[in-house]
């Protein structure tokens, strides 16, 4: 009998080839099961305490609500069900293709995907998996994922993840609190913003990092058995390494 029950919300920014991006982005947020009911409602009054409409995106923020962003950051680090665990892929223009991955972004988004994932699971646990359906990939590459997930922990009877499906951000709300958190971190590590709101957001998530020593800033990657906000920082290797 399993333990416990999570749903885990994925999202990602920045994911396609040739979009002239330096960076991609892998994130995934998640909470007990039994939790999600709760931090839907408070999500849903946080947005009619600052009057705040539409989804929670990074691409909104704005002084006009800067209370309501800063009201998330807080809410996100004060509730102790919620975990986050992000994946950067730093010099993307390097990446190759041709010697790593059989040609093909496409099973190279996925690796990512399994490389995010594989340090949140625990066959102990069983997880719901939603991914923002934004880009439509095949149905056989999701279970392929999720095949490989549960061969990676020795779950060979397919029992440690129910569900691995893509669902819509606008009727998801903990999947838009990925989408910000990326938001957040793309900011950070590329330095484009120049946006006041947004810069203050930055700085109030590093502030709630460095209080409880978990990061100085958005750029490095967290010790591994971090829980709370994990981060990965990872660069391609060169071809000529291979």
């Amino acid at each position: 009998m399993k333990n416990s029950i999570y749903n885990i919300y994925c999202d990602e920014s920045c994911h396609l080839e040739n979009d002239n991006k330096p960076v991609m982005l892998l994130g995934a947020l998640w909470a007990p099961n039994s939790q999600i009911e709760r931090l839907n409602q408070e999500l849903k009054h946080l947005k009619e305490q600052c009057k705040a409409r539409g989804e929670i995106k990074w691409t909104k923020v704005s002084n006009s609500r800067l209370d309501f962003w800063k009201k998330v950051v807080e809410w996100f680090f004060s509730n102790d069900d919620l975990h986050f665990r992000g994946f950067i892929v730093s010099n993307k223009q390097s990446l190759n293709h041709s010697v790593f991955n059989q040609n093909s972004h496409d099973d190279f988004y996925y690796k990512m995907y399994f490389s995010l994932l594989n340090k949140i699971l625990s066959p102990e646990n069983s997880y719901n998996i939603y991914l923002d359906i934004k880009d439509t990939r095949s149905r056989f590459k999701l279970q392929k994922l999720k095949d490989i997930l549960s061969n990676d922990k020795y779950d060979f009877t397919g029992q440690m993840i129910n569900k691995m499906q893509h669902v819509h951000s606008e009727n998801t709300p903990l999947l838009q609190v990925t989408d910000f958190l990326l938001g957040a971190i793309n900011s950070k590590f590329t330095g484009h913003t120049t946006s006041e709101a947004k810069l203050s957001i930055v700085k109030l998530i590093e502030h709630f990092l460095k209080q409880k020593r978990i990061l100085t800033d958005l750029t490095t990657s967290t010790p591994l058995r971090e829980n709370k906000f994990n981060l990965f920082v990872w660069t391609p290797r060169p071809a000529q390494n291979a």
